[in-house]
This record gives C-alpha cells, structure tokens and sequence, in this order.
C-alpha cells in the first residue's frame, strides 16, 4: 500500500452489522463485499468468525468470493483468545490476502469491571497473542480497546509489545466515543512520540460517533500521523455508529490542498488520497440502506437525499448563475446522476439491460426478466423512468434468498366511514396459493393481519417507514420495516408506484428472510457463544 495515501479499512460487515436491528445474512454480507470490492476498499473486515457459525461461514464466503489477488484483504476480528484467532484464521484462509485484527481492553474501568485482570495480565496477553496471530498470517492488526480513556503510559507500553510480537497496523479506537478531536489527534501524537517502534507500524483510527465527532477525530488522527482509517457505509455501527466512510473519503477529496501536505505531497497535488472509486459511493450507500434496512437521514452528508438541493430561494439563484455559489463538490462525483431521465414504455430490453450496465448492475437471464417486467409496469404508469426508479426495481425484484411466499395478489378497501379490509393471495415455493383477508386499524394493518393468518412465523413489527424515490405525483414510494422474532431483528424492503403494494411486498421480504434464517440457521447472523464474547465487540 502507497504510504502518501490513506488506507480505507471497511468494518460495515462487521460493527457496522452490530447495529441493532442490522443482521445481515451470508448472501447479502457476499453482496455488499462485492460492491465494497468495486468501491475500491484497501480492506474489508468481514466480520467476527468465531462469534457464531454464521459469521465464521460469512467471513468464508467474503474471502473466497471477493479475496483475489487483486482484491481487497480480508481480515476478521478477534478477541485475545487463542481459539478466536484460530476461527479467524481458518475463515479468512481462502483469501490471497488475509489479516487478523486482534484485540483487548487497556483501560482501567474495562481492567477492573470487564477482563478483571491486572495490567501486567494485559500486557502479557497482548504480546502473547498478537505473536499466535502472526504465526497464522504475516498481516496482523492489534488494538488496545478503550484506547481513549486508557492511562497514555500503559497504553505506549502495551503498543510497543504488540509491535514487537508482530502487529503491523496498530489501531486506535475511542471505543465509546468519548473524546474530542483535539484530546484524539493529541492521543495519536503521542504515540508516535512515545512509542519506541511504531514506524515499524501503520497507526489506524476507529472512533465512534456517541458525541457526533467520529469524522472530525478521525482527521485529527490522519493529521497527527494515522495513516489507516477504520470506517463504515453510512456511518452505521454500535450506538450512534462509527465514523462514516463516504464523510471521511469525501473530506479529504474537497480538501486536498489542506491535507496533501499531511501525506508529503505539494499542496496542488491532483492524485486522490484513498483508492476508493467515489463515484461508487452513492450506489454502495443505497445498497448497504436497503440491505439492512436502516433508513439514510435526508440531511446525511454526502449521501442524504438533500445532500445536493435546494430549498432557499438565494440559494438557488446563486447555484443557477454558477454552481459554486453554494455547492463544494458535484453530485456525479459520488455517483447521483445529474440527467436521470432515460428511459421510458418504449424502451426495449437491450436499452434497459444497457442502463442497467450504465449503473453498475450485471443481472442474470432470470433476474433481468422480471426487472425489466417490472420497468415495463412502472414506465405504464410514469412518463418517464429514472435511474432512482430503476435502482429501486433492482433492490426490490433482485432477491439473495429464495422467495418461500411470493405476493400474488393483494386488495384493500378503505376509508374515512369504513372498516378498512384486506384480501391477500400468495404463492409458496412448493407452487401452491391460499388465499385470505382481514380488518385491521387501516389498510397496511388489515393486509399483515391477513399475512399472518397464512405464514405462520410469529413476528413483533417493530419499525415502519415509507420514503419517496423520486419527486411527483407518481413517484415510487420505498417501504421499509423490520419485524422482531425471538430477540432477532429482520429487515424489509419494497418499492412501488402503489405504497400498499410496496407495504405487502416489504413485509414478506422481511418473513421470507425470517423463514430462510429457520431453515437455515448457519446462514444467519448469530449472537455470540458466550456472555463474556458478547461483551467484548470493539
């Protein structure tokens, strides 16, 4: 890796899905890999093999799949313990290039409350399992949890063993995102003073975001010397999240002429600073948003759906008469498209599949079919079709598990002096319908009441939102819930022009992953095999 630049580690499969209510299954852990791969990470931590059987098969899948020698490296967190390291090391092993991310608390509060071990303990530990590490992989990453409340003497001691035993990225993480950015870049300063031999060793950064400060301390890291940030799409992560990959990667994008001295470059260099493909970044945010069906707030940075509009009417005069009246960067550079209307009901199938390409989409027969049924539906009813349109058909048809109830037919009555009923029709993977109905408060409750008469997976609805794709009158509305089972959180995803449709189709994507986790339970995201594991997550 080029040391003028900044490296990207991607723990979006990994804390990212420690968000509550974001458990991913292998499938759509593979998928998003693959577009983190296209995204152009340097690395992707793909999860915490030995936390279940699910993961460590996860973490299996990420490697061989996306683990090319052209690929990102794979590396999967461990705790200090011989037996995560070893899980981490067998997942990760079909990878061409593989790293283990160890780690173990160095503050006094977790010392006492937490590990209740000694610091001399600790230091042991450490030394001794970063060495276990390395005799697996070359390519071992070490962190002192908790870093940012940790005594900076022990913490400098504790470093300097771990490189000694091998680590060859030592990362900083304010664990529960506690200091400011002049408290982190002072912290990262100091080791580079203190340290006897971290030049032997990259510095990296994984701050969360419990006082909205992730983004701004991990720059303060880079400026004290840091030269890998740890990061996730969307910023999604434990509590309030981590620091957010499209922020971090678009700050130092805008801002060359501040940071390329940083990194020793002339202040006018024109090289990007990360290997990350920007104009990826919008589509890789959707992707992860529909995935774990945690909603992008329309104010999010970057990638939120008034990240690039505007509402004053000064402000829309100057961005009239020149863009950078009030825009620092252009949409397209993070891949929203300026000229979205492009097709429409007579556009044929080559010119469907051609846009589908233009967008990055590489369909099979089967799934190329019905997307372009479903464009074919949609431009019947919209002058035209948008390429937010088309990736909400994607999204929508393109599913990574298979589909053990499809929607056949659904109808509701309703209104103001009405008893508002469903009539629902679906059809099973063996090829057979039921069909049935029922009342409810409203129209979506009448039609899940009615679901649930036939699919009998019991289910708490939890969180139910609706969004718009595009602007009008007939734009396709984005429906997103998630459903509680036994503890265990399923997200749902649909778009239609219809919301009742796209309520119904959302709701059995949710139970369809539902039924596919019971059946499958290997597949699944799982909690960790003991209290004390479940505690320890970076």
């Amino acid at each position: 890796m080029a040391p003028n630049r900044l490296i990207i580690l991607d723990t979006t499969l990994r804390d990212g899905e420690q968000s509550p209510g974001a458990t991913l299954n292998t499938e759509e852990k593979v998928e998003i890999a693959r577009q983190l791969a296209r995204l152009g990470v340097d690395i992707i931590e793909a999860g915490f093999a030995f936390a279940s059987p699910g993961d460590f098969e996860a973490v299996s899948q990420v490697a061989r799949t996306v683990g090319s020698d052209n690929g990102p490296i794979i590396c999967s967190l461990a705790r200090a313990i011989r037996a995560d390291i070893q899980a981490a090391a067998e997942a990760i092993r079909p990878a061409a290039r593989q790293r283990i991310h160890t780690f173990i608390s160095t503050s006094d509060i977790h010392l006492e409350h937490q590990l209740r071990k000694s610091r001399s303990e600790v230091l042991a530990i450490a030394s001794e399992m970063v060495a276990y590490a390395k005799s697996f992989v070359q390519d071992v990453q070490f962190s002192p949890m908790d870093a940012g409340r940790s005594d900076p003497d022990y913490l400098y001691t504790v470093i300097e063993a771990a490189i000694a035993a091998g680590a060859t990225t030592i990362n900083i993480p304010d664990t529960v995102g506690f200091l400011t950015p002049l408290e982190f870049g002072a912290l990262i300063y100091g080791i580079r003073q203190n340290v006897p031999n971290i030049e032997q060793a990259v510095l990296s950064t994984h701050c969360h975001n419990d006082l909205g400060l992730a983004v701004a301390n991990s720059l303060a890291g880079v400026e004290n010397g840091a030269r890998q940030v740890e990061c996730t799409i969307n910023g999604i992560g434990e509590r309030a999240g981590n620091c957010s990959l499209e922020e971090i990667v678009m700050a130092l994008h805008v801002r060359r002429h501040l940071f390329n001295p940083i990194f020793g470059r002339p202040a006018d260099e024109g090289e990007a600073l990360t290997a990350i493909d920007t104009r990826q970044i919008y589509k890789t945010s959707r992707l992860v948003s529909n995935l774990t069906g945690m909603l992008v707030q329309p104010n999010k940075a970057i990638v939120g759906a008034n990240a690039f509009a505007h509402e004053s009417g000064i402000h829309q005069d100057g961005v009239l008469k020149n863009r950078l009246t009030y825009e620092i960067m252009d949409a397209e550079t993070v891949g929203v498209s300026e000229n979205r209307i492009v097709l429409g009901k007579h556009s044929g199938r080559n010119a469907f599949r051609t846009r589908l390409r233009e967008l990055g989409y590489e369909l099979g027969e089967a799934d190329l079919n019905r997307a372009f049924l479903r464009f074919k539906e949609l431009a019947d009813k919209k002058k035209s079709v948008s390429d937010w349109d088309i990736e909400a058909i994607i999204s929508d048809e393109i599913r990574l598990i298979p589909e053990a109830y499809r929607l056949e037919q659904v109808q509701v009555v309703c209104g103001d002096l009405g008893i508002p009923t469903a009539t629902v029709r679906l059809s099973t993977a063996d090829g057979s319908e039921r069909t049935d109905a029922a009342v409810g408060t409203g129209p979506v409750d009448a039609v899940y009441r009615a679901i649930n008469r036939i699919i009998d997976l019991p289910n708490e609805l939890i969180e139910f939102s609706v969004q718009s794709v595009t602007a009008g009158i007939d734009a396709m509305g984005e429906v997103t819930i998630r459903v509680r089972h036994e503890q265990r959180t399923f997200s749902g995803h649909a778009a239609n022009t219809d919301i009742i449709v796209a309520s119904t189709r959302a709701y059995l994507n949710a139970l369809n992953k539902l039924h596919f986790a019971l059946a499958h339970p290997t597949h699944s995201g799982g909690v960790l095999g003991s209290p004390d594991a479940a505690a320890q997550k970076l």
